[in-house]
């Protein structure tokens, strides 16, 4: 039990939503160790039918898993303790400086990874129209277990269950590999209204739940959230990336959103959105694969930072 990485996935009682069987879930930091001398990071506490469980992260490799708390001794730690970690050193990755007057920050935190290749995510809000499949056969076909990061809304993966049990077929398959990158939970948008007060920015937005919310549905629905959080058109605050950081999750912005990406460097993190609303973006994609102007290979989200 305590070597095989937890997997809960609740069907709703009737009357009641998936993620409300999920107890107690909060935001800690603790620095865990288990019987085989395993270290790991517990960012979030849950109690489960099943029992308590923790969210933890790999301090090097970013890595997350659901673990059964009983198999890990944990004590409190704090961001200064784990300062020289490399998931700390994302977590705090510095704020791009405002532009003069700007009341929002637009595409701050983690915009460019390391290394050789690119990184592709795709962003998931809200949407009527289905998950353009076409998009994940054209992924599928770069190979077995072709890296891509999701940022999923929680609006999104309620009303549309069976496209996301499709995309967890194709991962339990081989033939993707997904990591899922929180994206709020209502992803709010008024068209035409100021960015200062649009998105999670716009007045009576609760950070928190937009947060937490999207992990307990993810983890209710059978999957393990990522380390990355995505800001809804990569529009925040001070307080937002505070507020990002204090859960411990990196936010993740883009240099390359396909649609007005400038000519892309090693290192790109590209952005689409496979929600069926960026058609263009999608055939943009394409048109660039098959020219070979995507940096190659395409790596894991994790490798990013």
């Amino acid at each position: 039990m305590c070597r095989a990485p937890v997997r809960v996935d609740m069907a709703a009682r009737p009357g009641a939503s998936p993620q409300s069987r999920l107890r107690g879930y909060s935001a800690v930091l603790q620095q865990c160790r288990n019987l085989w001398g395993d270290q790991r990071l517990a960012i979030r506490k849950m109690n489960t039918d099943a029992g308590a469980l923790l969210l933890t992260v790999d301090p090097q490799t970013l890595a997350t898993r659901l673990e059964p708390e009983a198999c890990w001794t944990c004590v409190d730690t704090s961001d200064d303790a784990q300062a020289s970690t490399r998931f700390m050193r994302a977590v705090h990755v510095p704020d791009k400086p405002a532009a003069a007057r700007a009341s929002f920050l637009r595409n701050a935190g983690l915009v460019h990874g390391g290394g050789e290749g690119s990184y592709i995510t795709g962003d998931l809000c809200p949407a009527i129209r289905p998950l353009d499949r076409a998009f994940i056969d054209r992924l599928e076909k770069l190979g077995p277990k072709t890296p891509v990061a999701l940022a999923i809304s929680g609006l999104w993966l309620t009303r549309h269950a069976a496209d996301f049990q499709y995309l967890r077929e194709r991962a339990q398959i081989g033939a993707l590999d997904i990591t899922w990158v929180n994206h709020s939970f209502h992803h709010p948008f008024v068209p035409g209204r100021d960015f200062g007060r649009n998105f999670l920015l716009t007045p009576g937005v609760d950070a928190q739940a937009e947060i937490l919310d999207t992990e307990k549905l993810l983890i209710a629905r059978g999957e393990t959230p990522s380390v990355f959080f995505r800001f809804p058109g990569l529009i925040s605050d001070a307080a937002l990336m505070d507020a990002v950081r204090r859960n411990h999750l990196v936010s993740l912005g883009a240099d390359g959103w396909l649609v007005f990406a400038a000519p892309l460097r090693p290192g790109a993190i590209l952005l689409v959105h496979p929600n069926g609303n960026e058609p263009a973006g999608l055939r943009l994609f394409s048109k660039m694969l098959d020219k070979n102007l995507l940096p190659r290979p395409f790596r894991a989200i994790n490798e990013a930072p």
